[in-house]
């Protein structure tokens, strides 16, 4: 017997085929293009699969991913209508294959391709960044949107920008290749064209507007207006000094301004923030009188001084040559540093050009007027040496002030090429005050002045035309250095060694040895004495020749030389008395008798002996000749 669920469904088959054999003898039925989007219904759901009926054949079977939101939920339920797009169809078989996902991107595309057509926007958010630019979800279908389309400026920060909704302008669509292209930026410059029309009819010079940092620079902040850029340059944002605007504001940041100049033609607009509020320099003289003392804080260093805030929006300079009354600074960092409270005193107030000169070494005495009182010129003192130099050592006197002992002032006599020679670093040392400079900060010493100069007396000890002793102490190619006493040397000039030419006195003399010169010239202020061996020798040679034939006892000291020329001397003097004898005996016709001195009788004189006495001036050009020859062995 059959029961009543038996009895449905026989009926529901029946009605089935019933509904069946309506829609295939319907002329409509199975018309469809492949191709095409078609409305169907969703007649079951599995894990898989959805089964949609197009009024074909048989259903379509659809793969459930198509029909998952971004959550894994399938978005219809059985009876749901849908559109499908008809990819393949086979009427052989009675089989179709459908694609929910095409149909909403056909779809999309008919709407992209509509919204282009009227120049409209589309809403899509930005899914990921990719190279270029970024991928934007337009609802299902992904569209490229360039990263020069972002923004009306390079976004600092690209990836802030990912999961982010906005409004898109369609460029480009290829459907054949399913490319979109869409573009940010387009829109902006849209709405920034409209709002600075807007805002260029109404801006003007002294107005207060509002704005948000777009931009900060080393030398100022860019501010949007609404539509225009305005330019906040770092002078113009605070009384006081800054050196960089981040100091004060912040990307993003809204700011109240004061318009300060406006260049309609160039759209060029000048702001203001310290504008605002009134301007501290005003009857700043009366405030910071010249010499007040007052305190301050130390907000900048440069390498010429540190600026001071005395208060806030008014700043004065401490040059670096007004830190130290006696340090030589070379950097105001090693005095202050940033934040540091000092105490200064007002030098200076320049109210058009808003400038402060200020001074930190005039808090104290002047430590130079001191030491000009306590150690006037002349006085005699002793310090230990700070440092050596080329040109001379430092004292130390007071605090911070050192005098100069020059290397000319350490020795009279002595030739010192470095003070290293004489003295250390940390030596002792008694000096006397040449100069006190307090203008210039100079304080000069002397060693050397302690006592008397020795070359003030060496014109009155050694005159000229004297004779010296000294040692040779140094040879060189223009003549020899005589030491004469302790550091007075007298110079031997190449010229003055000898008559004959001296290519070179090192040839002729050794250091360390002892001679005898005549002293020529002397000058103290010049400090020069000299000498010459020259002159000593032909003076000797004068005086020796008049002392031999004056019959000196000291001419058993004469030398071989002499006396062949005092031989021939004689020898020529006798040649001239007999001359005229002999002239008178060759004017005689006879030869004269002679008498012996012994007998008394004639002696007739023989013509050797006459021979024999005739050539008296041969005899005496012999001595004259050994004589020469004697001089050059003695010289």
């Amino acid at each position: 017997m059959s029961t009543t669920s038996e009895l449905e469904s026989g009926f529901d088959a029946e009605m089935s085929f019933e509904s069946a054999l309506e829609n295939y003898l319907n002329p409509d039925f199975g018309d469809l293009e492949e191709g095409s989007i078609v409305k169907g219904e969703v007649v079951r759901i599995d894990a898989d699969h959805i089964l949609v009926d197009v009024n074909f054949k048989s259903e379509g079977q659809i793969p459930a991913s198509e029909f998952r939101d971004a959550a894994g939920n399938i978005g219809v339920q059985v009876g749901d209508k849908v559109d499908v797009f008809v990819a393949r169809k086979n009427e052989m078989e009675g089989t179709i294959t459908l694609s929910y996902e095409k149909a909403k991107r056909m779809q999309l595309f008919d709407q992209l391709e509509e919204v282009q057509e009227k120049n409209a926007t589309c809403k899509g958010c930005i899914l990921r960044r990719i190279k270029g630019g970024y991928t934007v979800d337009l609802g299902g279908v992904e569209a490229f949107l360039p990263g020069s389309h972002v923004d009306l400026r390079p976004v600092p920060d690209m990836d802030a920008l990912v999961n982010q909704e906005f409004e898109f302008r369609v460029l480009k669509i290829n459907r054949r290749r399913s490319n979109v292209i869409v573009s940010r930026r387009v829109l902006l410059e849209e709405e920034r064209d409209s709002k600075r029309q807007d805002l260029l009819a109404t801006l003007a010079e002294g107005q207060i507007v509002k704005g948000r940092v777009k931009n900060i620079t080393e030398y100022g902040v860019f501010v949007d207006l609404g539509g225009l850029d305005g330019l906040l340059h770092i002078t113009d944002m605070s009384w006081k000094r800054i050196r960089h605007p981040k100091e004060m504001v912040t990307m993003g940041q809204e700011l109240e301004l004061k318009v300060l100049s406006f260049d309609r033609e160039n759209q060029k607009v000048s702001l203001g923030l310290k504008q605002l509020v009134a301007d501290p320099w005003q009857d700043i003289t009366e405030k910071f009188p010249a010499n007040a003392r007052l305190g301050g804080k130390v907000t900048n260093l440069v390498d010429y001084g540190a600026f001071v805030e005395l208060e806030p929006g008014v700043e004065g300079l401490v040059h670096i040559s007004e830190m130290s009354w006696t340090r030589k600074l070379r950097h105001p960092s090693q005095m202050v540093k940033v934040g540091e409270e000092v105490e200064v005193v007002i030098l200076g107030v320049d109210q058009e050009k808003k400038r402060i000169s200020l001074g930190m070494k005039q808090v104290k005495p002047n430590p130079w007027e001191v030491v000009a009182e306590k150690f006037p010129e002349g006085t005699i003192l002793e310090g230990a040496i700070k440092n050596i130099t080329e040109f001379g050592m430092f004292i130390g006197i007071e605090d911070g002030i050192d005098g100069l002992i020059h290397v000319s002032d350490i020795s009279w006599t002595k030739k010192i090429r470095h003070p290293s020679e004489a003295y250390q670093v940390g030596d002792m040392v008694q000096a006397k005050v040449l100069t006190v400079d307090q203008e210039n900060e100079k304080f000069t010493l002397g060693v050397k002045q302690l006592t008397e100069d020795p070359w003030s007396y060496v014109p009155d000890r050694y005159p000229v035309g004297s004779l010296i002793e000294g040692l040779i102490t140094n040879i060189t190619d223009f003549g020899v250095f005589v030491e004469v006493e302790e550091g007075i040397e007298g110079l031997v000039h190449v010229s003055e060694i000898s008559n004959k030419k001296v290519k070179s006195p090192a040839e002729m003399f050794k250091e360390g040895v002892t001679i005898q010169a005549k002293v020529i010239h002397v000058s103290a202020e010049e400090r020069r004495l000299g000498l010459s061996i020259k002159q000593l020798k032909e003076e000797e040679e004068r005086k020796k020749p008049k002392e031999f034939r004056s019959g000196s006892p000291d001419s058993g000291g004469q030398t071989l030389g002499d006396f062949l020329k005092q031989a021939t001397e004689e020898a020529q003097e006798a040649a001239q008395e007999s001359a005229p004898q002999i002239a008178e005996a060759s004017a005689s016709p006879a030869t004269p008798a002679i008498e012996d001195g012994a007998s008394g009788t004639p002696v007739q004189e023989s013509a050797s002996e006459a021979q024999a006495e005739a050539p008296i001036e041969d005899a005496a050009v012999a001595p004259t000749d050994a004589m020469a020859e004697e001089e050059k062995k003695t010289e």
